[in-house]
């Protein structure tokens, strides 16, 4: 299993601001469901900030979002280590399968594939 980014979740009530602090610093929106905005360095795309009001299918907000080649391995390793799953593996509409684990820190990691 290869990771092909790692993207930090900022839950916040202030994306328009956030959209325009970032943009500061070089980053520009390159995804918006209203609910997450997500913000890319144009010369690394893989270099991204998300910021969330909250889950649109989850019952909390993860701290990150992880994309990996192949989320149902992942799924496994997760589930047979016995960790915390916090929201069970998913396809969701908007292109994505995923699920929530919680870290050994408490923090909530969103672990994701594109379909």
């Amino acid at each position: 299993m290869a990771v092909r980014r790692v993207v930090p979740n900022i839950q916040t009530g202030a994306a328009q601001e956030s959209r325009e602090f970032y943009g500061l610093l070089g980053f520009e929106e390159v995804m918006n469901h209203g609910w997450i905005m997500t913000l890319a360095s144009p010369s690394g795309p893989a270099a991204q900030i998300s910021f969330m009001s909250g889950d649109k299918t989850a019952p909390v907000t993860p701290d990150m979002s992880i994309e990996v080649d192949d989320v149902d391995a992942a799924y496994a390793a997760m589930r047979d280590s016995g960790a915390e799953i916090v929201h069970a593996l998913r396809d969701e509409e908007w292109g994505v399968r995923r699920f929530f684990v919680r870290d050994p820190n408490g923090r909530v990691v969103n672990v994701l594939g594109h379909r």
